[in-house]
């Protein structure tokens, strides 16, 4: 589904800079477009050049700016950051979006050490290096909100792989132990962990087409969760209405990681 963002009452993030990886499809692509209609000068950071580039040309050059970013390359995240200072002055909003998923294995016998760290490498090394150095431009501005997208595979097991499982894991204590340590300098550190979205990357990894994805499990009964509403609480992590909300990880799954739907006073099975 296209990325349509509602008419506005107020640009929440007015005079802002962001910088936002893997920004060239999917929830990046919509987290770009949202905050630039609200007023931000966007950064997007991605491996998908032809993409990125049109995505910078669709939203205009005098809001956004695309630049070649492997996350997994410390000169590479360390190069976007320098390029945000050197074009828009300062760098308010750090999202670490990038992700990759290996394939599905269920059998950790079957699961390749070299696959497992390429996962972490994106997933969990990227988001290390992306707070590093926005750490290292928003320390000596004393503010600055950095967010982490995380999945439902955060918070619990038996959703996806071994090494994408554990990435996700992982940057929650990561968000968590940055924010301890950033909130002396006005920085915020959060995660924002969402349900499967009807995408190119889950639709790959599931093997699932609109069809199968329109039966996939939701306690939440009404409504589908698509990428405007990730984009959407992103915003919100992003602007100043969060100004007191560091360290969390705010779950956008209609209560999936919630309960357990085969068990209990609500059982669905």
């Amino acid at each position: 589904m296209a990325c349509t963002p509602q008419p506005l009452l107020a640009k929440r993030l007015e005079g802002k800079v962001a910088l936002i990886t893997g920004g060239a499809r999917g929830v990046g692509e919509c987290m770009a477009k949202f905050f630039c209609k609200h007023g931000a000068k966007v950064v997007i950071a991605d491996i998908r050049d032809q993409l990125g580039q049109a995505v910078q040309d669709e939203i205009g050059t005098e809001y956004a700016t695309y630049v070649h970013c492997d996350v997994s390359k410390e000169v590479d995240v360390e190069n976007a950051v320098n390029i945000a200072i050197s074009k828009y002055g300062k760098l308010d909003i750090m999202v670490n979006n990038a992700v990759v998923i290996d394939d599905a294995k269920p059998s950790i016998l079957d699961n390749d050490v070299a696959e497992f760290e390429r996962v972490v490498r994106v997933n969990l090394v990227g988001p290390f290096l992306g707070t590093k150095h926005a750490a290292r431009v928003m320390i000596p501005a004393k503010k600055g909100s950095i967010i982490t997208i995380g999945s439902v595979s955060s918070s619990v097991g038996g959703v996806a792989t071994h090494a994408y499982t554990s990435s996700k894991h992982a940057i929650v204590g990561l968000a968590k132990n940055t924010a301890a340590e950033l909130g002396q300098y006005g920085i915020r550190v959060n995660c924002l962990s969402c349900y499967c979205i009807s995408n190119v990357l889950a639709k790959d990894f599931f093997k699932l087409d609109d069809e199968g994805f329109s039966r996939v499990y939701s306690n939440l009964k009404g409504v589908v969760l698509e990428e405007e509403d990730v984009a959407q609480a992103a915003l919100y992590l992003a602007s100043d209405e969060s100004k007191y909300i560091s360290g969390h990880n705010l779950a956008v799954d209609g209560g999936f990681t919630t309960i357990n739907p085969s068990f209990g006073l609500f059982s669905q099975s």
